[in-house]
């Protein structure tokens, strides 16, 4: 038996919208938004990572609540940034290849924000300043640390030669540090905080010796959601906090991290598409709607089919058990909350919006391309 939803979440004429659909309610973003203030205490303490969003609605929301800094994965969310005319980006990757150029020709086009990138080695930073030089741009850059996530960055031993081999690039401009912890996500808050302070006395020392020889002040980009509140609590000045889940939340965070605040901001919307007999149901749901590397039973969870499981899942279809299928008839919806939300808005063109119950429009989700022009 279906149970009903929070009427946060009621849509009027819901019958009329196809699925599967994404659905965006901005009021619960704002109050997202509101709430990420709250908890870093300043706008200056936060650069928001738009990964997730991947919408320049997102991005507008952010800036009228005055955050004018934001973190981004990929060259075409960095253009959907200068086009909504963010002050400061930080692209969160080390460019390589061709994108170093297209990084180039980013800066040039948006004149009026402030573009950095990150780099782990000497060698990319030279090819950087060789481009900065030919297209006659400065290139600011953020050293990428390596803080036990062993994805990418600089081990920390090597971080002062790096800097001072940097230093020697004239078209480059060193900014600061980079500091991902993705690899803390420990559901105890008391874990993460001790996993962070133990990694972090490095990196304190490291922004002290750089301080001293360049005689100015280094910025630390430091975490993502799951160490938001240790980071956001730290009092180091010219830390910065780079959560990007906040904005739509997850089932996936909800459980993990409740001492955080947020809202479930974005559903996933399918219908029942047939029968199969009396336990199982097939929606609408297949790995193009909704994020799929995680196991079964940790991909979506139905807010009006909370027992339902997830037992079998394909492109285009996904297979459910539940008590009693008699309950249910095909065109049935159901409202589904991801477990991970950042790669399922990736599968979406657009969000429908959703406002006091009423539908109001769409989200263009623009930056799941690869490239929008650069």
């Amino acid at each position: 038996m279906q149970t009903e939803i929070a009427s946060i979440y009621a849509i009027n004429q819901v019958e009329d919208m196809p699925t599967p659909a994404l659905v965006v309610f901005p009021q619960l973003v704002e109050s997202n938004i509101r709430e990420l203030i709250s908890m870093a205490g300043s706008v200056s303490r936060l650069r928001p990572h738009i990964k997730t969003s991947k919408s320049a609605d997102a991005v507008k929301q952010l800036q009228s609540a005055g955050i004018s800094k934001f973190k981004c994965a990929t060259i075409a969310e960095a253009e959907l940034l200068g086009n909504c005319g963010a002050k400061d980006v930080l692209l969160a990757y080390q460019p390589v290849g061709p994108n170093i150029n297209r990084f180039a020709a980013l800066i040039k086009r948006f004149p009026n924000t402030s573009f950095a990138c990150l780099i782990d080695r000497h060698e990319i930073a030279q090819q950087l300043n060789h481009i900065a030089l030919t297209a006659d741009v400065r290139i600011n850059i953020y050293i990428d640390v390596n803080v036990g996530m062993n994805r990418s960055g600089a081990n920390p031993v090597d971080v002062p030669a790096l800097a001072q081999a940097c230093s020697a690039l004239a078209s480059l401009n060193l900014l600061g540090l980079h500091c991902y912890d993705g690899h803390i996500h420990d559901a105890s808050l008391e874990e993460r905080r001790n996993r962070c302070k133990a990694y972090f006395v490095d990196i304190e020392e490291l922004i002290l010796q750089l301080d001293a020889l360049y005689e100015k002040s280094f910025a630390i980009v430091a975490g993502g959601t799951p160490t938001f509140p240790i980071h956001a609590a730290n009092p180091q000045k010219e830390l910065e906090c780079s959560p990007g889940t906040f904005i739509f939340w997850d089932k996936g965070y909800q459980e993990l991290f409740a001492e955080q605040g947020f809202q479930v901001a974005a559903l996933v919307l399918s219908r029942v598409i047939s029968i199969i007999d009396n336990r199982k149901l097939c929606l609408d749901l297949g790995h193009k709607a909704i994020a799929s590397e995680n196991e079964r039973s940790k991909r979506v969870f139905f807010m009006n089919a909370p027992d339902a499981q997830l037992v079998s899942h394909s492109e285009e279809h996904a297979v459910i058990e539940v008590a009693d299928t008699r309950a249910y008839h095909v065109g049935d919806l159901f409202y589904g909350i991801p477990y991970h939300i950042c790669p399922t808005v990736a599968l979406y063109d657009t969000a429908v919006t959703v406002t006091n119950s009423q539908l109001t429009g769409e989200w263009q989700i623009a930056a799941r391309k690869r490239k929008l022009t650069i």
